[in-house]
């Protein structure tokens, strides 16, 4: 039996075949398509024609995209929705998307604010307003696609959106999408409500690429695969569930990097540079996941508080433009030829120089033609290299969190163009397969399951608190899918919040486990 893995990209589509013993079978790249399938279909052929594998003996499916994403950048294909928060009358002074741009606030049909929520203790703030309830999902019926609701606190008592959504399913119906923000996001109820409204508005595009990942599949032979979701934390949901939160699969692209990078080096703390067409994206690599962001994160604009890889971009990859400028200095992207690589680029026969003709230029690679490059001279090269050098240096110690010498892994398809002797490493790693670690990273990902809740200490003990973060995570880990006999805890947080009453924690626990099989088993 064994895995296929696909990551889709600005540039290029990866996938790689994984067998039973966890050995890298086949490894490809094309180029991604406009329409995103034609690339997925391409890359599946290419796949198993290197391979030789039957289709037939695939068994598990794993897909990173960055459709969602795309969709909130470029405001397309958004679903129609209507906002409830509940909260009034103490959240009334800030509406929903106060600060949101017109192009992205046009999703909402309507919003209200109704009374309900709780105090920070846990204690009701107000009645919840059933009534108001029902006459808002009554006005909103037939008009909208997917439902948001909200409530002040509803990280520590979550009783007011529960009910809330139970209403919704009964007026709207029993399918009908419901995106609950204590389900998703994180305290903070503005950044929270934020990334609550994506999740809603990402529902169609959410059934389309599900739906359509499944179909492209079963028409290249593969009928017997469960398949999967990459999600922006190094792991794996069920369809159903990216269905269900598609705003979870944001900024999976690194991610799965991070986590190939683990992999292909058998490293579980490093950073990790991935070097693409256009950008690099650096994430560090900690106890074999990606290290998690601490801050609020903006998407298209919109500031939210889900979970979310730290990870920064920078202008550098394989197509990006190299000038020389009248005062002698070089400089190496942001902009970038992108996918048109093979048709611009020197190297290839075009007339654009790009940080791929510099690094052939000098020795550093051997990419298309090096020999077309010979019309840079060497002092162009070697400013230009430099200044290549310098982004990376620059990034690498931004993402530190000491002075101390760390473990690098470069990877993705620009990965050779980069130097192995970069200021702040101790040793820097390009792995076999390194182009497709992305693809890798998908197919040998985990299942996750997550507990967070606010703990006074004084009604519950510290010990009970943390034994029963950690038994919810591990549930959550197995209904996602994972088998409960390998689930472990890999990251666990108890802060205490000095500002609370009492002795109250936030306790945060996320527990891992390997595919449970019997779900592949036909």
């Amino acid at each position: 039996m064994y895995k296929l893995g696909i990551d889709v990209g600005g540039t290029n589509t990866d996938a790689v075949l994984i067998d039973e013993s966890m050995n890298v079978v086949a490894a490809v790249k094309q180029h991604t398509t406009k329409d995103v399938y034609g690339g997925i279909m391409n890359a599946v052929d290419a796949v198993l024609e290197e391979s030789g594998v039957d289709a037939a003996l695939i068994n598990q499916a794993m897909l990173g995209t960055t459709q969602c994403t795309n969709a909130i950048v470029e405001r397309k294909g958004l679903s129609p929705i209507a906002i409830l928060r509940i909260g009034a009358p103490a959240t009334e002074g800030i509406p929903p998307m106060v600060d949101w741009e017109d192009s992205i606030r046009a999703v909402c049909v309507d919003w209200t604010i109704i009374g309900g929520g709780f105090e920070f203790n846990g204690k009701r703030l107000n009645e919840f307003d059933e009534e108001a309830c029902r006459a808002f999902l009554n006005k909103v019926k037939g008009k909208i696609k997917a439902l948001a609701i909200s409530c002040v606190f509803s990280t520590m008592r979550n009783d007011d959106e529960v009910r809330a959504a139970q209403i919704a399913h009964e007026i709207l119906g029993e399918d009908f999408p419901v995106s609950v923000s204590s389900e998703i996001g994180s305290m903070g109820l503005i950044e929270r409500e934020n990334a609550t409204i994506l999740n809603a508005a990402l529902t169609e595009v959410a059934e389309r690429f599900t739906d359509g990942f499944a179909q492209s599949l079963k028409d290249k032979g593969i009928v017997s695969a469960e398949v999967y979701l990459s999600q922006n934390d190094g792991t794996l949901m069920t369809l159903d569930n990216a269905r269900r939160y598609p705003i979870l699969t944001i900024a999976c692209g690194p991610t799965n990097s991070i986590r190939g990078a683990s992999y292909l080096t058998c490293r579980d703390d490093a950073i990790v540079i991935d070097v693409g067409g256009t950008t690099s994206d650096f994430g560090v690599l900690s106890h074999g996941f990606p290290r998690e962001s601490g801050v609020a994160v903006d998407i298209g604009g919109v500031r939210t508080n889900f979970r979310m890889p730290d990870v920064i971009s920078i202008g550098l990859g394989g197509g990006s433009i190299v000038r020389e400028h009248d005062d002698g200095t070089v400089t190496v992207g942001p902009d970038s030829v992108g996918y048109q690589i093979t048709e611009k680029a020197l190297c290839f026969g075009g007339d654009v120089v790009t940080a791929t003709d510099i690094a052939d230029r000098l020795g550093k690679a051997n990419v298309g033609d090096p020999s077309l490059t010979a019309s840079i001279s060497q002092e162009v090269a070697d400013k230009a290299y430099a200044a290549m050098r310098e982004m990376v240096e620059d990034a690498i110690d931004s993402m530190k969190i000491s002075s101390d010498p760390i473990d690098a892994i470069l990877v993705g398809g620009g990965a050779v163009l980069l130097p192995h002797d970069l200021a702040g490493t101790k040793s820097v790693a390009c792995p076999e397969f390194a182009g497709c670690a992305n693809a890798i990273g998908s197919a040998i990902s985990k299942v996750s399951g997550m507990f967070e809740k606010l703990v006074d200490y004084e009604e519950t003990g510290r010990e009970e608190a943390l034994e029963h973060a950690r038994q919810e995570a591990i549930a959550a880990a197995v209904r996602a899918g994972a088998d409960e006999a390998t689930v472990e805890i890999i990251d666990s947080e108890d802060v205490p919040l000095a500002y609370y009453p009492g002795k109250t924690s936030r306790i945060r626990i996320k527990a891992a486990g390997d595919l449970r099989m019997a779900q592949t088993e036909k």
